[in-house]
C-alpha cells in the first residue's frame, strides 16, 4: 500500500519500479526502471509503465561493463522521478509493464480537491 498525507497535488504518490534479473553468467543485473504517478480518481485502474535501462556512452564502456558484469545502473532508483541530470542520461527502452491498482481517497476534500468517482456519476 502506498499512502500519502500531502495537502498539495505536487508530488502526488508515485510508484517507482526497479526490476532485476540474472544475465547469461548468473549475475544479478538491472532489467529496467520505471515510474508512474498514481491516478487521483478513485476506482480500479490499469496503467502502462514504460521501462528503460541506462546505457554506456561508448563501445569501450559497453564491452568493459559486459565483461566485468557491472552494467550501468542508478545508485538511487528514485533518480527516475527527478528532472535534474536526466537530460544527459542515455537510456534504452525495455518495453512496458502493466500496473493494476485500486485507488481510494479519504478526506481529500479537506485539502480543497473535488474528485468524482466514475461510479458516482448519474446517467
Amino acid at each position: 500500500a502506498v499512502v500519502s498525507t500531502q495537502s498539495t497535488g505536487y508530488g502526488w504518490p508515485r510508484l517507482v519500479v526497479a526490476v532485476y534479473g540474472l544475465d547469461t553468467f548468473g549475475r544479478d543485473v538491472v532489467r529496467g526502471y520505471g515510474s508512474i504517478l498514481f491516478p487521483v480518481i478513485p476506482g480500479n485502474h490499469k496503467i502502462e509503465m514504460p521501462m528503460f535501462v541506462p546505457e554506456s556512452t561508448s563501445l569501450l564502456q559497453k564491452f568493459t561493463s559486459w565483461l566485468l558484469g557491472t552494467r550501468p545502473e542508478f545508485v538511487d532508483p528514485k533518480f527516475v522521478t527527478q528532472s535534474d541530470g536526466r537530460e544527459v542520461t542515455r537510456v534504452r527502452s525495455q518495453g512496458n509493464i502493466t500496473i493494476s491498482c485500486n485507488i481510494t481517497t479519504k478526506d481529500i476534500s479537506t485539502a480543497g480537491y473535488v474528485v468524482e468517482s466514475s461510479h458516482s456519476k448519474k446517467s
